[in-house]
Protein backbone atom coordinates (compact mmCIF):
# COMPACT_ATOMS: atom_id res chain seq x y z
CA UNK A 1 0.00 0.00 0.00
CA UNK A 2 0.91 3.73 -0.53
CA UNK A 3 1.08 4.23 3.31
CA UNK A 4 3.54 1.52 4.05
CA UNK A 5 6.71 3.62 3.64
CA UNK A 6 5.31 6.31 6.44
CA UNK A 7 3.83 3.78 8.52
CA UNK A 8 7.54 1.86 8.67
CA UNK A 9 9.13 5.01 9.06
CA UNK A 10 7.21 6.17 11.68
CA UNK A 11 7.22 2.81 13.52
CA UNK A 12 10.95 3.42 13.67
CA UNK A 13 10.92 6.55 14.57
CA UNK A 14 8.59 5.09 17.75
CA UNK A 15 10.51 3.02 18.13
CA UNK A 16 13.36 5.04 18.41
CA UNK A 17 11.64 7.38 20.89
CA UNK A 18 10.61 4.69 23.26
CA UNK A 19 14.15 3.55 23.64
CA UNK A 20 15.42 6.39 24.37
CA UNK A 21 13.01 6.94 26.90
CA UNK A 22 13.62 4.01 28.51
CA UNK A 23 17.10 4.10 28.16
CA UNK A 24 16.76 7.88 29.94
CA UNK A 25 14.96 6.56 32.28
CA UNK A 26 16.92 4.08 33.83
CA UNK A 27 19.98 6.27 33.44
CA UNK A 28 18.21 8.78 36.10
CA UNK A 29 17.28 6.14 38.22
CA UNK A 30 20.45 3.97 38.45
CA UNK A 31 23.69 6.42 37.64
CA UNK A 32 24.68 9.68 38.50
CA UNK A 33 26.04 9.75 34.92
CA UNK A 34 24.86 13.24 34.60
CA UNK A 35 26.60 14.11 31.41
CA UNK A 36 25.31 11.16 29.71
CA UNK A 37 22.13 11.64 30.60
CA UNK A 38 21.88 15.21 28.91
CA UNK A 39 23.51 13.66 25.70
CA UNK A 40 20.72 10.90 25.88
CA UNK A 41 18.18 14.03 26.90
CA UNK A 42 19.19 15.85 23.64
CA UNK A 43 19.02 12.73 21.11
CA UNK A 44 15.43 12.39 22.76
CA UNK A 45 14.57 15.94 22.14
CA UNK A 46 15.87 15.71 18.29
CA UNK A 47 14.34 12.58 17.73
CA UNK A 48 10.66 13.71 19.03
CA UNK A 49 11.50 17.41 16.91
CA UNK A 50 12.71 15.08 13.59
CA UNK A 51 8.77 13.09 14.14
CA UNK A 52 7.12 16.54 14.38
CA UNK A 53 8.66 17.69 11.71
CA UNK A 54 7.93 14.63 9.35
CA UNK A 55 4.56 14.72 10.09
CA UNK A 56 4.15 17.99 9.66
CA UNK A 57 5.56 17.97 6.35
CA UNK A 58 3.43 15.98 5.07
CA UNK A 59 0.36 18.21 6.38
CA UNK A 60 2.12 21.16 4.76
CA UNK A 61 2.24 19.11 1.25
CA UNK A 62 -1.40 18.03 1.55
CA UNK A 63 -2.01 21.80 2.22
CA UNK A 64 -0.04 22.95 -0.38
CA UNK A 65 -2.18 20.73 -2.57
CA UNK A 66 -5.24 21.32 -1.49
CA UNK A 67 -4.09 25.40 -2.14
CA UNK A 68 -3.19 24.70 -5.62
CA UNK A 69 -6.21 23.18 -6.52
CA UNK A 70 -8.43 26.09 -5.47
CA UNK A 71 -6.22 28.56 -7.07
CA UNK A 72 -5.77 26.55 -10.14
CA UNK A 73 -2.24 27.09 -9.57
CA UNK A 74 -0.66 24.26 -12.27
CA UNK A 75 3.08 24.92 -11.38
CA UNK A 76 3.00 23.31 -8.23
CA UNK A 77 4.60 19.83 -8.55
CA UNK A 78 5.56 16.76 -5.79
CA UNK A 79 8.08 15.06 -8.48
CA UNK A 80 10.79 14.10 -5.94
CA UNK A 81 8.58 13.44 -3.44
CA UNK A 82 7.67 10.83 -5.85
CA UNK A 83 10.86 8.85 -5.32
CA UNK A 84 11.36 9.76 -1.92
CA UNK A 85 8.84 10.75 0.01
CA UNK A 86 6.95 8.19 2.35
CA UNK A 87 3.98 8.20 -0.05
CA UNK A 88 5.17 7.82 -3.57
CA UNK A 89 1.70 6.92 -5.11
CA UNK A 90 0.25 9.95 -2.92
CA UNK A 91 1.92 12.44 -4.77
CA UNK A 92 2.00 10.62 -8.00
CA UNK A 93 -1.66 10.94 -7.74
CA UNK A 94 -1.42 14.97 -6.56
CA UNK A 95 0.45 15.50 -9.61
CA UNK A 96 -1.83 13.71 -12.02
CA UNK A 97 -4.48 15.88 -10.36
CA UNK A 98 -2.96 19.10 -11.01
CA UNK A 99 -1.74 18.04 -14.38
CA UNK A 100 -5.80 17.44 -14.71
CA UNK A 101 -6.69 20.60 -13.92
CA UNK A 102 -3.90 22.17 -16.00
CA UNK A 103 -5.10 20.12 -19.05
CA UNK A 104 -8.64 21.60 -18.42
CA UNK A 105 -7.83 25.00 -17.83
CA UNK A 106 -6.12 25.19 -21.26
CA UNK A 107 -8.62 23.45 -22.73
CA UNK A 108 -11.32 26.33 -21.17
CA UNK A 109 -8.59 28.96 -22.27
CA UNK A 110 -8.25 27.69 -25.89
CA UNK A 111 -12.09 27.30 -26.11
CA UNK A 112 -12.30 30.90 -24.77
CA UNK A 113 -9.94 32.22 -27.46
CA UNK A 114 -11.81 29.96 -30.42
CA UNK A 115 -14.89 31.93 -29.10
CA UNK A 116 -13.14 35.32 -28.90
CA UNK A 117 -11.45 34.99 -32.49
CA UNK A 118 -14.64 34.02 -33.77
CA UNK A 119 -16.45 37.10 -32.76
CA UNK A 120 -13.82 39.31 -33.75
CA UNK A 121 -14.48 38.38 -36.89
CA UNK A 122 -18.59 38.27 -37.30
CA UNK A 123 -20.17 41.13 -38.42
CA UNK A 124 -21.90 41.51 -35.56
CA UNK A 125 -21.72 43.98 -32.45
CA UNK A 126 -21.63 41.83 -29.20
CA UNK A 127 -21.24 43.09 -25.68
CA UNK A 128 -21.39 41.30 -22.69
CA UNK A 129 -21.98 42.92 -19.42
CA UNK A 130 -21.28 41.82 -15.66
CA UNK A 131 -24.00 42.83 -13.38
CA UNK A 132 -23.59 43.81 -10.18
CA UNK A 133 -26.24 44.85 -7.49
CA UNK A 134 -23.35 48.02 -6.16
CA UNK A 135 -23.71 51.12 -8.39
CA UNK A 136 -23.25 51.11 -12.16
CA UNK A 137 -20.21 52.44 -12.18
CA UNK A 138 -19.17 48.76 -11.15
CA UNK A 139 -20.62 46.66 -13.78
CA UNK A 140 -17.95 45.29 -15.70
CA UNK A 141 -17.86 44.63 -19.89
CA UNK A 142 -16.36 41.62 -20.19
CA UNK A 143 -16.19 41.59 -23.87
CA UNK A 144 -16.60 43.74 -26.39
CA UNK A 145 -15.37 42.63 -30.33
CA UNK A 146 -14.12 44.83 -32.73
CA UNK A 147 -17.38 45.12 -34.83
CA UNK A 148 -19.17 46.56 -31.75
CA UNK A 149 -16.30 49.53 -31.79
CA UNK A 150 -16.69 49.72 -35.22
CA UNK A 151 -20.43 50.02 -35.19
CA UNK A 152 -20.43 52.16 -32.57
CA UNK A 153 -17.81 54.34 -32.90
CA UNK A 154 -15.90 54.09 -29.23
CA UNK A 155 -13.09 52.84 -27.78
CA UNK A 156 -13.13 49.15 -26.00
CA UNK A 157 -14.50 50.59 -22.45
CA UNK A 158 -14.00 48.66 -19.63
CA UNK A 159 -16.51 49.95 -17.47
CA UNK A 160 -20.46 50.39 -18.89
CA UNK A 161 -20.73 53.67 -17.44
CA UNK A 162 -18.48 55.03 -19.57
CA UNK A 163 -20.51 54.14 -22.71
CA UNK A 164 -23.37 55.72 -21.03
CA UNK A 165 -21.53 58.51 -20.78
CA UNK A 166 -20.49 58.27 -24.58
CA UNK A 167 -23.89 57.11 -26.23
CA UNK A 168 -26.69 58.01 -23.44
CA UNK A 169 -29.03 57.36 -27.01
CA UNK A 170 -27.87 53.53 -27.04
CA UNK A 171 -27.60 52.72 -23.44
CA UNK A 172 -31.43 54.46 -22.78
CA UNK A 173 -32.39 51.61 -25.57
CA UNK A 174 -31.08 48.95 -24.03
CA UNK A 175 -32.03 49.93 -20.73
CA UNK A 176 -35.68 49.27 -22.50
CA UNK A 177 -35.18 45.96 -23.16
CA UNK A 178 -32.46 44.99 -20.27
CA UNK A 179 -34.96 41.65 -18.83
CA UNK A 180 -34.63 40.13 -22.59
CA UNK A 181 -35.94 40.48 -26.39
CA UNK A 182 -35.30 42.25 -29.87
CA UNK A 183 -35.37 45.68 -31.03
CA UNK A 184 -34.61 47.94 -33.86
CA UNK A 185 -33.12 51.19 -33.21
CA UNK A 186 -31.87 53.92 -35.05
CA UNK A 187 -29.32 56.58 -33.25
CA UNK A 188 -26.90 58.83 -34.66
CA UNK A 189 -23.17 58.68 -34.39
CA UNK A 190 -21.29 61.74 -35.36
CA UNK A 191 -23.99 62.73 -37.27
CA UNK A 192 -24.41 59.82 -39.50
CA UNK A 193 -28.24 57.75 -38.89
CA UNK A 194 -27.54 54.00 -38.65
CA UNK A 195 -30.12 51.48 -37.98
CA UNK A 196 -29.46 48.52 -35.71
CA UNK A 197 -31.31 45.56 -35.05
CA UNK A 198 -30.64 44.83 -31.42
CA UNK A 199 -31.01 41.73 -29.22
CA UNK A 200 -30.51 41.26 -25.73
CA UNK A 201 -29.97 38.12 -23.83
CA UNK A 202 -29.84 37.90 -19.78
CA UNK A 203 -27.47 34.76 -18.42
CA UNK A 204 -26.65 33.55 -15.01
CA UNK A 205 -23.56 31.30 -14.73
CA UNK A 206 -21.59 30.82 -11.61
CA UNK A 207 -23.88 33.00 -9.65
CA UNK A 208 -23.19 35.68 -11.31
CA UNK A 209 -25.38 37.54 -13.88
CA UNK A 210 -24.59 38.78 -17.44
CA UNK A 211 -26.27 40.92 -19.82
CA UNK A 212 -25.34 39.80 -24.07
CA UNK A 213 -26.60 42.65 -26.29
CA UNK A 214 -26.33 42.00 -30.07
CA UNK A 215 -26.62 44.37 -32.71
CA UNK A 216 -26.34 44.58 -36.33
CA UNK A 217 -26.45 47.35 -38.91
CA UNK A 218 -29.22 46.39 -41.30
CA UNK A 219 -29.79 49.88 -42.55
CA UNK A 220 -28.12 48.69 -45.88
CA UNK A 221 -30.01 45.82 -46.25
CA UNK A 222 -33.32 47.93 -45.59
CA UNK A 223 -32.48 50.51 -48.14
CA UNK A 224 -31.87 47.75 -50.48
CA UNK A 225 -34.78 45.97 -49.51
CA UNK A 226 -36.68 49.31 -50.00
CA UNK A 227 -34.66 49.64 -53.45
CA UNK A 228 -36.27 46.48 -54.60
CA UNK A 229 -39.78 47.13 -53.51
CA UNK A 230 -39.75 50.55 -54.60
CA UNK A 231 -38.55 49.22 -57.91
CA UNK A 232 -41.50 46.71 -58.01
CA UNK A 233 -44.01 48.79 -56.90
CA UNK A 234 -43.44 51.69 -59.54
CA UNK A 235 -42.82 48.92 -62.60
CA UNK A 236 -46.43 47.70 -61.75
CA UNK A 237 -47.89 51.30 -61.14
CA UNK A 238 -46.31 52.16 -64.43
CA UNK A 239 -48.22 49.24 -65.83
CA UNK A 240 -51.42 49.95 -65.05
CA UNK A 241 -51.26 53.65 -65.37
CA UNK A 242 -49.78 53.09 -69.16
CA UNK A 243 -52.45 50.66 -69.79
CA UNK A 244 -55.30 53.35 -68.98
CA UNK A 245 -53.32 56.02 -70.53
CA UNK A 246 -52.53 54.89 -73.58
CA UNK A 247 -55.87 54.34 -75.45
CA UNK A 248 -56.65 57.60 -73.84
CA UNK A 249 -54.24 59.55 -75.24
CA UNK A 250 -54.66 57.36 -78.37
CA UNK A 251 -58.71 57.86 -78.21
CA UNK A 252 -57.89 61.30 -77.59
CA UNK A 253 -55.92 62.48 -80.85
CA UNK A 254 -58.73 60.03 -82.53
CA UNK A 255 -61.71 62.84 -81.48
CA UNK A 256 -59.50 65.80 -82.19
CA UNK A 257 -59.06 64.78 -85.55
CA UNK A 258 -62.59 64.14 -86.20
CA UNK A 259 -63.58 67.24 -84.96
CA UNK A 260 -60.65 69.66 -86.09
CA UNK A 261 -61.50 72.73 -88.08
CA UNK A 262 -65.24 71.68 -87.92
CA UNK A 263 -68.07 73.84 -86.46
CA UNK A 264 -71.02 71.22 -87.18
CA UNK A 265 -70.95 67.32 -87.17
CA UNK A 266 -73.06 65.09 -88.78
CA UNK A 267 -74.97 62.28 -87.34
CA UNK A 268 -72.57 59.40 -88.66
CA UNK A 269 -69.87 61.49 -86.95
CA UNK A 270 -71.31 61.85 -83.49
CA UNK A 271 -71.99 57.95 -83.89
CA UNK A 272 -68.34 57.73 -84.74
CA UNK A 273 -67.23 59.65 -81.64
CA UNK A 274 -69.56 58.02 -79.04
CA UNK A 275 -67.49 54.57 -78.66
CA UNK A 276 -64.51 56.83 -78.44
CA UNK A 277 -65.88 59.53 -75.66
CA UNK A 278 -67.19 56.17 -73.75
CA UNK A 279 -63.52 54.42 -73.84
CA UNK A 280 -62.25 57.05 -72.90
CA UNK A 281 -64.90 57.50 -70.05
CA UNK A 282 -64.36 53.67 -68.91
CA UNK A 283 -60.57 53.81 -69.12
CA UNK A 284 -60.47 57.32 -66.60
CA UNK A 285 -62.95 55.46 -64.39
CA UNK A 286 -60.19 52.30 -63.97
CA UNK A 287 -57.65 54.99 -63.28
CA UNK A 288 -59.98 56.63 -60.54
CA UNK A 289 -60.23 53.10 -59.26
CA UNK A 290 -56.81 52.20 -59.43
CA UNK A 291 -56.13 55.26 -57.23
CA UNK A 292 -58.97 54.57 -54.64
CA UNK A 293 -57.61 51.27 -54.42
CA UNK A 294 -53.96 52.65 -53.94
CA UNK A 295 -55.53 55.18 -50.78
CA UNK A 296 -57.07 51.81 -49.34
CA UNK A 297 -53.54 50.77 -48.92
CA UNK A 298 -52.08 53.44 -47.54
CA UNK A 299 -55.08 54.40 -45.11
CA UNK A 300 -56.31 51.32 -43.54
CA UNK A 301 -57.76 52.75 -39.87
CA UNK A 302 -56.03 51.65 -37.07
CA UNK A 303 -56.95 48.85 -35.01
CA UNK A 304 -59.21 48.87 -31.96
CA UNK A 305 -58.01 45.66 -29.79
CA UNK A 306 -60.53 43.25 -28.26
CA UNK A 307 -60.36 39.70 -27.10
CA UNK A 308 -61.84 37.44 -29.52
CA UNK A 309 -62.33 33.69 -29.45
CA UNK A 310 -61.13 31.67 -32.43
CA UNK A 311 -64.00 29.51 -32.69
CA UNK A 312 -66.07 33.23 -33.24
CA UNK A 313 -63.88 34.15 -35.91
CA UNK A 314 -64.40 31.06 -37.53
CA UNK A 315 -67.69 31.32 -37.49
CA UNK A 316 -68.28 34.57 -38.57
CA UNK A 317 -66.22 33.59 -41.86
CA UNK A 318 -68.02 30.52 -42.62
CA UNK A 319 -71.39 32.53 -42.14
CA UNK A 320 -69.86 34.98 -44.76
CA UNK A 321 -67.83 33.00 -47.17
CA UNK A 322 -70.11 29.36 -46.80
CA UNK A 323 -72.52 30.51 -49.69
CA UNK A 324 -69.65 32.42 -52.08
CA UNK A 325 -68.14 28.88 -52.19
CA UNK A 326 -70.82 26.55 -52.55
CA UNK A 327 -71.90 28.83 -55.32
CA UNK A 328 -68.61 27.98 -56.88
CA UNK A 329 -69.31 24.07 -56.17
CA UNK A 330 -65.83 24.60 -53.69
CA UNK A 331 -66.26 22.77 -50.20
CA UNK A 332 -65.30 24.92 -47.36
CA UNK A 333 -64.31 23.53 -44.28
CA UNK A 334 -64.29 25.04 -41.25
CA UNK A 335 -64.16 22.50 -38.18
CA UNK A 336 -62.53 24.26 -34.81
CA UNK A 337 -65.65 26.96 -34.17
CA UNK A 338 -65.87 25.83 -30.85
CA UNK A 339 -62.11 26.90 -29.62
CA UNK A 340 -62.35 29.24 -26.71
CA UNK A 341 -58.60 29.95 -27.08
CA UNK A 342 -58.80 33.94 -27.21
CA UNK A 343 -56.46 36.64 -29.40
CA UNK A 344 -56.33 40.65 -28.76
CA UNK A 345 -57.18 42.02 -32.61
CA UNK A 346 -59.55 44.34 -34.46
CA UNK A 347 -61.98 41.67 -35.13
CA UNK A 348 -63.28 43.58 -38.61
CA UNK A 349 -59.99 43.88 -40.02
CA UNK A 350 -58.89 40.10 -39.23
CA UNK A 351 -62.36 39.23 -40.87
CA UNK A 352 -61.41 41.40 -43.91
CA UNK A 353 -57.76 39.34 -44.29
CA UNK A 354 -59.42 36.01 -43.85
CA UNK A 355 -61.87 36.94 -46.70
CA UNK A 356 -59.06 38.50 -48.85
CA UNK A 357 -57.44 34.48 -48.21
CA UNK A 358 -60.12 32.83 -48.80
CA UNK A 359 -61.37 34.95 -52.05
CA UNK A 360 -58.05 34.23 -53.19
CA UNK A 361 -58.40 30.37 -53.03
CA UNK A 362 -61.65 30.49 -54.44
CA UNK A 363 -60.41 32.03 -57.87
CA UNK A 364 -57.29 29.67 -57.31
CA UNK A 365 -60.06 26.59 -57.88
CA UNK A 366 -61.72 28.05 -60.94
CA UNK A 367 -60.72 24.82 -63.07
CA UNK A 368 -60.20 22.48 -60.46
CA UNK A 369 -62.51 19.55 -59.82
CA UNK A 370 -63.35 18.97 -55.92
CA UNK A 371 -61.98 22.24 -55.08
CA UNK A 372 -61.37 22.14 -51.32
CA UNK A 373 -60.95 25.10 -48.99
CA UNK A 374 -60.06 24.12 -45.47
CA UNK A 375 -59.19 27.37 -42.74
CA UNK A 376 -58.08 25.78 -39.24
CA UNK A 377 -55.68 26.85 -36.37
CA UNK A 378 -52.76 25.83 -34.61
CA UNK A 379 -50.37 26.43 -31.58
CA UNK A 380 -46.66 26.32 -32.23
CA UNK A 381 -44.38 27.80 -29.20
CA UNK A 382 -45.41 31.04 -29.09
CA UNK A 383 -47.32 31.77 -32.00
CA UNK A 384 -51.06 31.13 -33.10
CA UNK A 385 -51.82 30.03 -37.01
CA UNK A 386 -54.76 30.87 -38.50
CA UNK A 387 -54.50 28.95 -41.93
CA UNK A 388 -56.34 29.14 -45.27
CA UNK A 389 -55.58 25.95 -47.47
CA UNK A 390 -56.59 25.01 -50.92
CA UNK A 391 -55.52 22.64 -53.37
CA UNK A 392 -55.78 25.19 -56.14
CA UNK A 393 -53.23 26.34 -58.73
CA UNK A 394 -51.17 27.62 -56.13
CA UNK A 395 -47.92 30.18 -56.19
CA UNK A 396 -44.87 29.03 -58.03
CA UNK A 397 -41.52 29.82 -56.42
CA UNK A 398 -40.83 32.79 -58.73
CA UNK A 399 -43.98 34.32 -57.95
CA UNK A 400 -44.08 34.15 -54.37
CA UNK A 401 -42.30 37.75 -53.63
CA UNK A 402 -43.93 39.09 -56.52
CA UNK A 403 -47.79 38.35 -54.92
CA UNK A 404 -47.16 41.07 -52.14
CA UNK A 405 -46.22 43.57 -54.40
CA UNK A 406 -49.45 46.47 -54.81
CA UNK A 407 -51.52 45.81 -57.63
CA UNK A 408 -49.49 42.82 -58.60
CA UNK A 409 -51.73 40.15 -59.74
CA UNK A 410 -52.17 36.81 -61.75
CA UNK A 411 -56.15 36.83 -62.29
CA UNK A 412 -57.60 38.65 -64.89
CA UNK A 413 -59.72 41.65 -63.53
CA UNK A 414 -57.93 41.33 -60.51
CA UNK A 415 -56.90 44.81 -58.54
CA UNK A 416 -53.38 43.15 -56.35
CA UNK A 417 -53.87 44.82 -53.57
CA UNK A 418 -55.55 42.39 -51.44
CA UNK A 419 -52.57 40.06 -50.22
CA UNK A 420 -51.04 43.81 -49.77
CA UNK A 421 -53.97 44.79 -47.27
CA UNK A 422 -53.51 41.69 -45.41
CA UNK A 423 -50.15 41.44 -44.87
CA UNK A 424 -50.43 45.47 -44.12
CA UNK A 425 -53.32 44.64 -41.40
CA UNK A 426 -50.87 41.63 -39.61
CA UNK A 427 -48.36 43.97 -39.93
CA UNK A 428 -50.69 46.22 -37.44
CA UNK A 429 -51.05 43.32 -35.35
CA UNK A 430 -47.22 42.83 -34.99
CA UNK A 431 -47.66 39.41 -36.97
CA UNK A 432 -47.02 38.43 -40.52
CA UNK A 433 -48.48 36.57 -43.69
CA UNK A 434 -46.82 32.87 -44.75
CA UNK A 435 -47.38 31.13 -47.46
CA UNK A 436 -46.08 27.37 -48.47
CA UNK A 437 -47.31 26.39 -51.62
CA UNK A 438 -47.34 23.01 -53.90
CA UNK A 439 -49.07 23.86 -56.86
CA UNK A 440 -52.83 21.87 -57.37
CA UNK A 441 -51.93 19.60 -53.97
CA UNK A 442 -51.85 22.00 -50.83
CA UNK A 443 -51.56 25.88 -50.84
CA UNK A 444 -51.60 27.81 -47.08
CA UNK A 445 -51.31 30.82 -46.53
CA UNK A 446 -50.73 31.36 -42.77
CA UNK A 447 -52.09 34.38 -40.85
CA UNK A 448 -49.12 34.33 -37.82
CA UNK A 449 -49.98 36.05 -33.87
CA UNK A 450 -47.50 36.15 -31.32
CA UNK A 451 -49.60 34.02 -28.72
CA UNK A 452 -48.08 34.20 -25.16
Amino acid sequence: MFYQRFTYRLLFRLLIINLLAILLYNLIERTNLFFTIIGVAIILLAALISLYHYINQIREDIKRFILAVKTRDSSLNFRNKVTNGSFPELYESFNDIIQIHKNIQLEKDSMFLLLKTILEQVPVGVIVIKETTEEAEKKEIVLINQAAVSLLNVPAYKYWHRMVQHLPQFSDEIEGIKTGGKKFIEIKIQDKLIQLSTEIIPLNLYQNNYTIISFQNIKDEIEQKESEAWNRLIGVISHEILNSITPISSLSDTVNTMIQDKSVLTPEELEDLKPAIQTIRRRSEGLLDFVKDYRLIAELPTPVLAYHTIGEILKHIKILMQPFAKEKNITLKIEQTSSKISINIDLKLIEQALINLVTNSIYALQDVQQGTIEIAYRLEINKLYLEVTDNGKGVTSDLVEKIFVPFFTTRKNGSGIGLTITRNIMKMHYGSLEVSSIPYEKTTFSLVFKYN
